[in-house]
């Protein structure tokens, strides 16, 4: 069993500085084993993954502490970017003794050691960490007029209702072409950027907007021309233009793994009038593909024939994705975006997202470089490699998915204690600037609806069932009390809070293509998106929640309370995801206290407040405020 007590790599008594630490730094390790053990000696043994460095460190020994005897010691850890693994060698004179890992003591030989996370310190811009985020799915966001998909790319068709559901159903091939369109256009983003603005939000993430076969445009045709429905380019600068006009900056989704079959650089339906890689070896593409043999069979991402994967290694490809004058991230940066979401960073190369954000840094160094990583981007293994998304040459952030699968996880199972364990991972592993640049979510494009996965307590196999399932009354009713925890967590907790278009409206679906219906204009669940609004308007006016450091409060069971704290100020949130009447006492330092989100006020006894939370509801208060 592990003993805490003897080393705990999140408690200063035991090592600082906490969490990762930048190249050629200090680390300081303390070791408190029991005198009753003894122990003798005490060494700690690093290993470093990139690099195939190893240390034995013998510490010092300090004296007796109470019960317990102190081994010291610091280790300068490189100067290059590592992931370093350690753990302890306890031995008395005689040579007898154990190791000391995350799992406690042991004599087995095997090893299950702490992470430290060695990075590079490079500028990260703040903004983005700092605002609010809002996802869109462009087709399904605004219509202003029903578009006629003639001479476009793909075989597309129109929904005229705007209120229909997505089409999930496979053609007479058994195929599921995504080809079904609402007809969402830039020009209708704009037109909703006042409503964006009163959520706060200071970032829209679009879904790809480049010409494409299909709805969600992950099948790029064209990088270089804004999908005809959607609008033009000139669409496009109005709309970064209209958005700067209210602090609002604008990322693009970069498809740069593969892309459609259907498009200029394959052309395997001939829709371009120039050759594709599919049409003959001689394209001015064919190096961006692998064939084996020409054309009948084809790299394809997952094996999807529509999707024929790249090879980023191509000259060719590099200098027209990254590196050329008029590159695909440079030209639509200079154009009006602000940045660049990766799509399944996990497939592409090290050195190519490397190459992406050495030419950021250099030419455009306030864009923001995002990359979608489901897991702890710190450790992240991806065809047998260790990633090194977040060592300071890559990434400047990533999708959390690890923030929204353990805050549900918590509403749902109320284990506070979960939560938390899973978030000090994450900043005890990630670069401070990285885990406050984080995009933390409760839903994307690629997951259910959140208020679906809050409120529904069925579980349905078939996809027609899915496809017309509504939450009940009682449902909705507890999806929509533990949505409101859920988005308070989500704007108070460190990261970009990021809205996926329409979960503040209340709307509900299982999977792709449910999550994906168009935004209910006129229809909206007015009270949830109140709340939204209210907490978009505390973000931005609290710097505690912007810029604050972390402090776990309270962590067990249904109730979860933890602070965000500047030199200022500091707040506290308080959750209850009980279905019952929970009492908390937190301590209060302070003064009084007031919720921000109800202005009731509390007073404090002995440097504490008692709490009285009924069932799913929670609290933000801050100090200072007059009971």
């Amino acid at each position: 069993m592990s003993e805490p007590f003897v080393f705990d790599p999140r408690h200063s008594l035991c090592k600082t500085p906490f969490g990762a630490i930048p190249c050629g730094g200090n680390v300081t390790f303390h070791c408190r084993p029991l005198l009753s053990d003894g122990f003798q000696h005490c060494a700690v043994v690093l290993l470093g993954e990139f690099s195939g460095s190893e240390a034995h460190i013998e510490l010092s020994c300090c004296g007796p502490e109470g019960d317990r005897l102190r081994f010291s010691g610091s280790a300068a850890v490189p100067l290059e970017p590592d992931l370093i693994w350690y753990h302890f060698r306890f031995w008395r004179d005689d040579g007898s003794g154990c190791i000391l890992d995350c799992t406690g003591y042991r004599a087995d030989g095997l090893v299950q050691p702490w992470q430290l996370t060695v990075y590079e310190e490079t500028p990260t811009p703040q903004w983005f960490g700092d605002g609010i985020s809002y996802q869109i799915f462009p087709d399904r966001f605004c219509r202003l007029a029903v578009p006629d998909p003639a001479g476009m790319v793909g075989d597309r068709w129109i929904h005229q209702n705007w209120g229909d559901l997505p089409e999930w159903r496979p053609d007479p091939d058994g195929e599921v072409r995504n080809r079904d369109f609402f007809g969402g256009s830039l020009a209708g983003i704009a037109s909703k950027l006042p409503y964006l603005a009163g959520l706060g939000v200071t970032t829209l993430y679009l879904c790809p907007i480049f010409e494409s076969a299909s709805n969600h445009r992950y099948n790029t045709a064209d990088y270089t021309k804004i999908d005809p429905m959607l609008g033009t380019e000139e669409d496009f600068r109005a709309l970064c233009a209209g958005a700067k006009e209210l602090g609002i900056r604008v990322i693009l989704d970069g498809v740069f793994n593969h892309t459609g079959s259907q498009s200029l650089y394959f052309n395997e339906d001939g829709f371009y009038p120039t050759v594709g890689a599919a049409q003959s070896p001689d394209s001015p593409y064919a190096d961006w593909f692998s064939f084996h043999p020409w054309p009948t069979d084809y790299d394809a991402w997952w094996g999807i024939r529509t999707l024929p994967a790249v090879r980023e290694e191509s000259p060719s490809y590099i200098d027209y994705i990254i590196e050329g004058h008029h590159s695909i991230i440079r030209r639509w940066l200079r154009t009006g975006a602000s940045g660049w979401r990766l799509d399944v960073a996990d497939e592409l190369p090290d050195w190519f997202i490397e190459k992406i954000r050495a030419v950021m840094d250099r030419d455009f160094p306030d864009a923001f470089l995002l990359g979608e990583v489901w897991e702890d981007a710190s450790t992240k293994v991806a065809y047998s490699r260790r990633r090194r998304y977040l060592l300071g040459r890559e990434l400047h952030g990533v999708m959390n998915y690890p923030f929204r699968t353990s805050l549900l996880e918590y509403l749902r199972q109320e284990r506070a204690e979960r939560f938390q364990d899973a978030m000090e991972t994450l900043r005890e592993n990630y670069p401070p600037a990285a885990f406050y640049s984080a995009m933390n979510f409760l839903g994307t494009h690629d997951t259910p609806r959140v208020l679906t996965v809050l409120g529904a307590d069925v579980l349905l196999e078939s996809r027609e069932a899915r496809a017309g399932y509504r939450l009940s009354p009682g449902e909705r009713d507890r999806g929509l009390r533990r949505l409101r925890l859920a988005a308070l967590v989500l704007f108070t907790f460190p990261g970009a809070p990021t809205v996926f278009y329409g979960d503040e409206a209340g709307m509900e679906g299982f999977e792709d293509p449910f999550n994906r219906g168009a935004y209910p204009w006129g229809g909206e669940d007015r009270a949830l998106l109140g709340w939204f609004q209210t907490l978009g308007r505390l973000r931005r006016d609290r710097e505690a929640l912007r810029t604050g450091c972390l402090r776990w409060l309270h962590a067990a069971g249904p109730l979860l309370a933890f602070a965000r704290e500047t030199e200022a100020e500091g707040l506290a949130t308080v959750v209850n995801a009980s279905l019952e009447e929970q009492r908390l006492t937190l301590p209060w330092p302070g003064g009084p206290a007031e919720d921000l989100l109800t202005g009731r006020r509390f007073a404090p006894a002995e440097g504490a407040l008692e709490l009285t939370l009924p069932p799913l509801t929670g609290l933000l208060l801050a100090e200072g405020s007059e009971a």
